[in-house]
């Protein structure tokens, strides 16, 4: 499977600020993103991501915060060239007015292995365009306190 790079946009009502601060958390991560089960914080710009795909297989990877501008973009790459998926991208926010934030995600990524991980990854990215809206409108739900911020639960 080659790269594939998605971009999507989403209008968040919350200022700038606060929903810049939601989104680096990167461990609250699998309250909003459905196959995202765990994503830990290692210090240093790194996070260990893990995601759950068909069957109970789970793939694993390592990313590395490369850009990090308060209230205006974060980058990431994944850092480690053998794990099951290589992933990159960037997230920009822009402060609309009246408490509005426009977030838009530019996502990258590739399968690094054939066989059974490449067809994990290429079902749980089948309909790239339509994950990146489901995890977008999913954030917004979260940031504007639609779902528990705690459980991951509709409120």
């Amino acid at each position: 499977m080659d790269e594939k790079k998605i971009t999507k946009s989403i209008t968040v009502n919350g200022d700038v600020g606060y929903v810049y601060s939601l989104w680096e958390n990167f461990e609250t991560f699998p309250t909003f993103m459905e196959n995202i089960e765990s994503v830990r914080d290692m210090g240093n710009g790194l996070t260990h991501w893990v995601m759950e795909g068909p069957l109970g297989i789970r793939l694993e990877w390592d990313a590395e915060t490369t850009t990090k501008e308060p209230n205006k973009r974060i980058g990431w790459n994944s850092k480690d060239h053998d794990a099951d998926v290589k992933t990159s991208g960037q997230v920009v926010f822009a402060e609309l007015g009246n408490g509005k934030t426009e977030v838009t995600a530019t996502v990258r990524y590739e399968p690094n292995k054939g066989g059974l991980a490449g067809d994990v990854v290429a079902r749980l990215f089948g309909q790239p365009e339509a994950r990146l809206e489901t995890d977008l409108r999913n954030f917004k739900d979260f940031a504007e306190g639609r779902v528990d911020r705690l459980t991951g639960q509709e409120s």
